[in-house]
């Protein structure tokens, strides 16, 4: 058997269908779970299902607005009645928002809250229950290091991390009992199409100068790659991280503890 087996996990991960979570999704397809992909970019999503189910893989995709409460109950019912369980939920989906407080209106508030915050809520509302009936399950949140560390013009962002750490404490101290293992991940920059959108939008024609400026402001020198974030999930997914609960992992080149 090879280490960190997913395989007889059902894995729901929401944001699949780019970046990090397009990443975890290949991860713990090859690790053997059946993934069930949970964004509102339907192309995008669309192309990972096919690839991992090409490579041999299980991957169902499921149109889903993590942000909308009874869309996510319509679809974790589908995912339970199509599997039966739900052993892990990886709570990925996310927007960024770059402005300090001055610069941040009361509808990028509600956008960023309606999905980094409530999304995250709405995902762990529906879930749990089927995790406590099931006898356990494990959940892993997206952080940031913007959970635990100032950062410039990154306001409404912060903030929102901030709260999928709090809650990242709450579930794993309230469900403990319930065999529920909940952890979150705080990533530095890491290269996504995100990346590369923010440049092509606010620096044309700057794009590798820029790249390159972004790059050095993780200590070690570079960015992280999205595979390098979804190697963490695994591990913190699998049966070898029984003993973790209630933590934070920072995955960040070392801008936390070396800018702090």
């Amino acid at each position: 058997m090879q280490a960190f087996d997913l395989s007889q996990k059902v894995s729901v991960i929401t944001g699949a269908g780019s970046g990090i979570g397009k990443s975890i999704a290949e991860v713990f397809s090859r690790h053997g779970s059946k993934v069930y992909i949970l964004d509102v970019e339907e192309s995008v999503a669309q192309k990972v299902e096919q690839q991992i189910n090409a490579e041999g893989g299980k991957a169902v995709y499921k149109l889903c607005n993590v942000a909308r409460q009874q869309e996510v109950k319509e679809v974790l019912q589908q995912i339970i009645d199509e599997s039966n369980k739900i052993d892990i939920l990886v709570n990925n989906a996310g927007v960024a928002h770059i402005g300090n407080v001055e610069a941040t209106a009361e509808e990028d508030i509600d956008r960023i809250y309606s999905i980094n915050v409530k999304g995250v809520y709405n995902c762990l509302h529906s879930c749990i229950p089927y995790m406590k009936a099931q006898g356990g399950g494990v959940v892993l949140n997206m952080a940031s290091v913007a959970s635990v560390l100032g950062i410039a013009d990154r306001f409404a962002y912060s903030m929102s991390k901030g709260a999928v750490l709090s809650m990242t404490l709450s579930i794993a101290k309230d469900y403990i009992a319930d065999n529920i293992r909940c952890n979150s991940i705080a990533p530095g920059r890491v290269h996504t199409p995100f990346v590369d959108g923010f440049l092509k939008k606010n620096y044309p024609g700057r794009e590798s100068e820029m790249f390159e400026k972004l790059s050095k402001t993780q200590p070690i020198g570079r960015m992280g790659k999205p595979e390098e974030i979804a190697y963490l999930a695994l591990f913190l997914c699998s049966d070898e991280a029984g003993f973790i609960t209630g933590c934070n992992y920072p995955i960040d080149g070392g801008f936390i503890t070396l800018n702090s």
